[in-house]
């Protein structure tokens, strides 16, 4: 089979899928969807643009893999926002690209275990560990999954999260907010608070001598 990986270009997806077509001969890595020529798979992960059916329409299936359980949880960023619920199990569902938001059919679902103590870039190759294997699961086991179910029940929305969504409250203890505090970027979104007109920045690592 043809097989295609799209990513966006210059963000943090790009080094998983090259490991990812590392691992699937003859297999292609595009960045811009423009260049779609036809192939039997095309997986489309952390690909930020709108893709035009017409394009679609060349590829046999055209496969997203999303952190919520679907319906539920289509938009952005739904695994922080399910860290910051309280989550530790996060539902992966990988489907058919639609023409709407994240409402294409379903392939599988899988479940990805956290242990609650993860930071961003634990997060980030936990979620991307889960999703290349899901890929390949679904290479492996192609006759089980190639057909996929439509989806079923209500839908929810998480809205997109920017750098103001990494902001503090003073007057809440570290415990409360450690779940914001994992799953802010040091660099791009760091955590902060405001007082009395003040900004401040707060980074966070774990010790790197710690034993648990």
């Amino acid at each position: 089979m043809k097989i295609g990986i799209l990513t966006s270009p210059n963000q943090w997806f790009i080094p998983y899928a090259e490991q990812l077509s590392k691992q699937i001969k003859d297999s292609e890595i595009l960045f811009d969807h423009t260049k779609i020529e036809g192939f039997d798979i095309l997986f489309i992960l952390s690909y930020h643009k709108i893709i035009p059916e017409n394009l679609l329409q060349k590829n046999r299936h055209n496969i997203v893999v999303h952190a919520s359980d679907l319906p539920k949880g289509k938009g952005w960023a739904p695994m922080f926002w399910q860290i910051l619920e309280g989550k530790k199990d996060i539902p992966f569902t990988m489907f058919e690209a639609g023409k709407g938001i994240d409402d294409g059919d379903i392939y599988m679902k899988k479940t990805l275990h956290l242990d609650g103590f993860e930071l961003n870039q634990e997060l980030r190759e936990k979620q991307a560990q889960f999703i290349i294997k899901m890929c390949l699961d679904f290479l492996d086991n192609y006759e089980k999954y190639k057909t996929p179910k439509s989806q079923k029940g209500k839908e929810t929305f998480y809205s997109k999260r920017t750098a103001k969504d990494s902001q503090l409250d003073i007057d809440k203890t570290i415990r409360e907010q450690f779940n914001l505090l994992r799953i802010v970027d040091n660099e791009e979104y760091p955590a902060f608070f405001e007082i009395e007109g003040h900004r401040y920045i707060l980074k966070i690592e774990k010790a790197k001598n710690e034993n648990r």
